[in-house]
């Protein structure tokens, strides 16, 4: 109610007010981004290079695209309608009101911002509901909006953060915003559908993936390695866009598997403000940790072999799960099936193009996807047939990162996008205007009915649609000639 009373004054706001608001936030991000990214350490367990690149960065991209691009993609657009050549015809593009987001412990400043930004830069009051994982850093991420919203003269109700556990998220969506913005796992997601449909809410659900890194053998051996390392390590594997599924060729596989392991077996692991620098950091949860743990275990019981770590680690320290190499895996252990969102990378030995392309979409998920290979021909063929939300070829995640471009999934990774154009006019009511060019002021009259309507109808349409331009004539005399019949009440 505070939020919806605080839009009140927000949705008239001006491009310009819009625009200083996003600056003021990426001002802050920037001044105080060493503390940002060790609030984020401290509630999350990741290091501080993946804090200031998966956190500050991207949320500091979003804001630099918004404010250069949001008023270009939500102010009015003309639409050329020539059926009606005196009429102007437009899409506004009006704030919904208040938005509800919904939003897990991976990224706990980038999840809260990223929705936020395009909701703001439409006209929106927002309500934030933050895992319980990661609470504790709410308060201090919700100044950077109170600080922004009172240096402006605007309310800082406008954007609100609720901490709770899954009732208090069930009674954000039933509360009567109008819009949910999800992001977590695949049975919450059908949670969210089922408590949406009360107040026919509609919703973006952004529901994780399994995603697929197909690695040919003509890949650039080394970038191939270390984007991998990148799409499996990072941020400790919470990550959505985590390569779960490595794809790797015949001719390429024993090569690969062989200089990922090299890595691996040497990263250093603790925790991340310890003083000492590691590469990888804590599991958020027990509950996430017991998940990784299980999955392994069913895939080594199964026969896949153990290239680097498998085990729980530091335990007298925390919630840490050893990087891990499983190579040799098959479709019978449950890691190629489920999520993971650990430090696991599973490599799966394929012939060629026709069984990566089987088993990359056999997944019940489909966010992202990624393609190595030298060959451009080869890899257009092979994306065009990825059944994903994106896929980025030669380079890891960056999809993402190229703020113009839609971001979301298909199948069990959800709909709705957000992110781009898509995901600006997500966050409003695109409303059809159609007002006079010219007046004409001459009623369309429709009744009472008369013996020549079906006929003039008939021929008005043979007008306009016919093909040749002697059939558009001979309709247009046999128009004339009804009208003049009509009109004489013949």
């Amino acid at each position: 109610a505070r939020a919806r009373e605080a839009q009140k004054q927000w949705r008239h706001s001006s491009w310009d007010e819009r625009r200083r608001l996003l600056q003021h936030i990426m001002d802050h991000l920037l001044a105080h981004s060493d503390e940002l990214c060790r609030v984020v350490v401290q509630d999350s367990g990741k290091t501080m290079e993946n804090a200031i690149a998966g956190e500050i960065w991207p949320v500091c991209e979003k804001l630099r695209w918004t404010i250069r691009n949001g008023e270009k993609y939500l102010k009015t657009e003309n639409v050329w309608t020539p059926l009606f050549p005196h009429k102007r015809a437009m899409i506004e593009y009006h704030p919904l009101g208040v938005i509800g987001v919904i939003c897990p412990w991976n990224y706990p400043l980038q999840n809260i911002m990223g929705p936020t930004i395009p909701a703001l830069m439409a006209g929106n009051g927002v309500v934030v509901k933050v895992s319980e994982a990661v609470a504790w850093s709410s308060a201090r991420f919700l100044r950077i909006f109170q600080e922004a919203l009172e240096s402006i003269g605007y309310p800082s109700d406008l954007v609100q953060i609720v901490n709770g556990y899954g009732e208090t998220g069930a009674a954000l969506v039933r509360s009567g915003v109008e819009l949910i913005v999800f992001t977590g796992s695949m049975p919450n997601g059908r949670r969210i559908i089922e408590g949406s449909a009360e107040n026919i809410t509609p919703v973006i659900l952004e529901l994780g993936g399994k995603d697929p890194m197909i690695i040919c053998d003509d890949a650039d051996l080394d970038q191939a390695v270390h984007a991998a390392l990148g799409g499996v390590f990072i941020n400790c594997g919470q990550n959505c866009l985590a390569a779960e599924r490595l794809l790797v060729f015949d001719g390429i596989y024993d090569r690969f598997t062989e200089a990922v392991a090299g890595y691996v077996n040497n990263f250093r692991q603790g925790p991340p403000l310890g003083g000492e620098p590691v590469d990888v950091g804590a599991i958020v949860s027990p509950i996430q940790i017991d998940l990784v743990e299980r999955l392994v275990n069913d895939a080594v019981s199964k026969g896949a072999r153990v290239l680097a770590g498998g085990k729980r680690t530091l335990t007298d320290q925390g919630q840490y799960f050893q990087p891990t190499i499983l190579a040799d895996v098959t479709d019978d252990m449950d890691i190629t099936r489920e999520e993971t969102f650990g430090p696991v990378m599973c490599i799966r030995r394929v012939s060629g193009e026709e069984e990566a392309i089987q088993i990359a979409n056999g997944a019940d998920y489909g966010l992202s996807s990624t393609v190595f290979t030298t060959d451009k021909d080869r890899a257009r063929r092979l994306a065009n047939q990825l059944e994903a939300g994106s896929t980025c070829i030669n380079d890891f995640g960056f999809t993402y990162m190229a703020m113009g471009l839609p971001f979301g999934g298909v199948k069990g990774s959800g709909f709705g996008r957000l992110n781009g154009a898509e995901g600006l006019r997500a966050c409003t009511n695109r409303k059809a205007v159609l007002e006079d060019r010219i007046a004409l002021h001459k009623p369309i009259r429709i009744y009472p009915v008369t013996p020549h309507d079906y006929d003039i109808a008939k021929r008005t349409i043979q007008m306009i649609y016919r093909r040749g331009i002697l059939g558009r004539i001979g309709n247009l005399f046999g128009l004339i000639g009804l009208q003049l019949r009509k009109a004489t009440g013949r």
